[in-house]
């Protein structure tokens, strides 16, 4: 049976600041709410003790504090990194992948269910588009993690909105979700923890630019050529690199923050030195980073990553410009966690 009650944490403190102030409730139940919900990360009304009896039923009655049913979940790299399928009410599917290292917890989230760019390498985007995903459903997401590592005692450290789907196709509820997170009264996770993923919308990139937020921004490139970059990245024929790179400008420009820019390494496409001798003209003046990622396999996709000598290679003629640049080392690939590899294959599965 669908669920009519609206989810609460789609809510702003201004907004249950009003709906409790109709309920005849004293100012001070809003902030022990918002406590709840985003420190002591109650899920559920009962668990709100500090509310008298009426008070939790009627927050029962009126708001779901749940909407994303959880599926199937996977582990992999020894149990460090854990993939997590969820469906929404409508029986949407949408992936949520924990990683875990030594010093940090990363948790990568998704935006919308499946994708509408259709990115040749990547599995969300061989899925199509399907919904997007509401603020609330975003921190869901975050909160449902966080629950899982307080029992490990272990700390959220950063949260990147590279899941499925392109965020800035979601860009108001994305905001507002880190918005929400962000209160330094709830949750107060620090702005420059985020990192949102595009694909290269260009009006959004420079949209953002100008709300100068301190939130990290990753621009997936995987080409240095239109030609190459529009058979991979097929929005590039809309907004090709010459009007990417001018919004790439404005955003640095405007923010004084470096940006950075993925690049899947896909053998005998893109991992050439021709390909690096481009990208060095293209980033050439500009604060960045790059992040190079082996490719990690789909079931639709016939690539494969290139062998490490030229992934090296590649880095290196980079460097020698002095452009920033990483490997980033594959997590979560045998339970297809890995960048690109996100899809709901169990998605008519509700157990």
């Amino acid at each position: 049976m669908m669920d009519s009650r609206p989810l609460i944490f789609d809510r702003s403190p201004e907004e249950l600041t009003q709906i409790l102030q109709e309920w005849g409730e004293p100012p001070y139940r809003v902030k022990q709410l918002w406590w709840g919900l985003y420190r002591n990360l109650w899920n559920k009304a009962d668990q709100f003790t500090v509310f008298p009896k009426a008070l939790r039923q009627k927050l029962e009655e009126q708001f779901a504090f749940e909407s994303l049913q959880a599926v199937r979940e996977s582990w992999s790299d020894n149990g460090q990194t854990t993939k997590l399928l969820f469906h929404t009410l409508q029986g949407k599917p949408l992936e949520t992948v924990l990683m875990r290292t030594l010093d940090r917890n990363t948790l990568c989230i998704s935006s919308q269910s499946g994708c509408g760019m259709g990115c040749v390498f990547c599995a969300t985007g061989q899925m199509g588009f399907m919904a997007n995903l509401t603020s609330g459903q975003m921190i869901e997401q975050v909160l449902y993690f966080v629950r899982i590592l307080k029992e490990e005692n272990r700390t959220l450290s950063n949260i990147v909105v590279m899941g499925m789907g392109e965020p800035f196709h979601n860009f108001e509820n994305v905001l507002a979700a880190i918005d929400r997170l962000n209160d330094p009264n709830g949750f107060n996770f620090g702005e420059r923890r985020f990192t949102i993923s595009t694909v290269g919308i260009v009006p959004f990139i420079r949209k953002f630019a100008h709300l100068k937020r301190q939130i990290n921004l990753a621009v997936s490139l995987h080409a240095a050529t239109d030609e190459l970059r529009s058979e991979l990245v097929p929005i590039n024929r809309k907004y090709p690199l010459k009007t990417l790179l001018e919004a790439c400008h404005e955003y640095v420009n405007t923010t004084r923050r470096r940006l950075s820019f993925e690049w899947v390494m896909i053998r005998d496409v893109n991992d050439s030195l021709e390909q690096a001798s481009q990208l060095v003209k293209l980033l050439k003046g500009l604060l960045c980073h790059v992040n190079l990622i082996p490719l990690n396999p789909t079931d639709q996709y016939s690539g494969k990553a290139p062998p490490k000598h030229r992934i090296q290679a590649f880095k290196a003629l980079l460097e020698q410009h002095q452009i920033p640049c990483t490997v980033r080392v594959p997590r979560g690939v045998s339970i297809k966690a890995g960048c690109g590899q996100l899809a709901a294959l169990h998605q008519g599965q509700t157990s």
